[in-house]
């Protein structure tokens, strides 16, 4: 008689004694809902009126849409007339600077969460532009004003290498670097709203790029500029302007070191 040979179940084989483990799924959460949102837009047609006049539009939105998602789908689905500035949507182009409830933003970076939805979302033109159509201001005096700092690296020695800066030296004005030109700035300031001849913050924060700029030769030449009675001792330090800017820059400061060098000289 042989013996029997005795089976035993290999490592980690299930067995029915085995307790069957139950996962839990959670239910799916519940998708958002769209609600709706009141516009109330300032329009003007210069064919058509004499005065600006508000209009309320009523759309469907999500709370994490934007006030330029709104504005398309009035103009995609309500009104086509609807006239405003938009490029990039993504914060980077300034184009689509507006005044919405009161303050300067831009459009594509104001959530609709982030406002009281039960009361009317009022929007306008950013102020002290000349007003072309609706929600379109005239730049040109805007960019007159950048223009005429000389907004560009100057420098007339040719170097044997590239043009090295040391990290303190580039943190000097690092800031300033990241004015996309939107306006939203300038068009806050009181004073450049009575005073249109005032080149206003954002020539300033763009002179400040290149004047504290260790690479430049012509610091000089823009504090020059703006030691006139319409350049920087206009500003009233009322920090609308870096409330206003969708960047983050520190305007006022910006506009305050570009004083001090005009009374104590540039230190790169």
């Amino acid at each position: 008689m042989t013996e029997a040979t005795k089976e035993t179940p290999a490592p980690n084989a299930e067995t029915e004694e085995e307790i069957e483990t139950v996962v839990e799924i959670d239910e799916a959460e519940e998708a958002p809902r769209p609600f709706t949102v009141t516009l109330n837009i300032r329009r003007y047609d210069p064919e058509v009126d004499d005065e600006p006049r508000w209009v309320d539009y009523d759309v469907e939105m999500y709370p994490t849409e934007r006030i330029l998602d709104a504005l398309h789908r009035i103009k995609w689905e309500q009104d086509p007339t609807l006239a405003f500035r938009r490029s990039c949507a993504h914060g980077i182009c300034g184009s689509d600077a507006m005044r919405i409830n009161g303050r300067n933003r831009l459009a594509c970076k104001a959530l609709v969460k982030d406002f009281d939805i039960s009361r009317p979302v009022y929007v306008e033109a950013i102020k002290g532009l000349p007003l072309e159509k609706d929600l379109i201001v005239d730049m040109e005096p805007f960019f007159d004003s950048y223009r005429e700092i000389q907004p560009f690296l100057q420098a007339s020695s040719k170097p044997e290498r590239e043009r090295h800066q040391t990290i303190e030296q580039r943190a000097r004005f690092d800031d300033t670097t990241k004015c996309i030109l939107c306006a939203a700035c300038t068009t806050s300031c009181p004073v450049f709203w009575t005073d249109g001849q005032y080149f206003g913050p954002a020539a300033i924060v763009n002179a400040h790029r290149f004047i504290f700029d260790s690479r430049d030769e012509a610091s000089q030449v823009r504090l020059d500029i703006l030691n006139d009675r319409e350049g920087v001792w206009r500003c009233r330090t009322t920090f609308n302007c870096t409330e206003a800017c969708p960047r983050g820059i520190e305007v006022t400061k910006a506009i305050a070191e570009v004083k001090q060098a005009m009374m104590r000289g540039v230190k790169l």
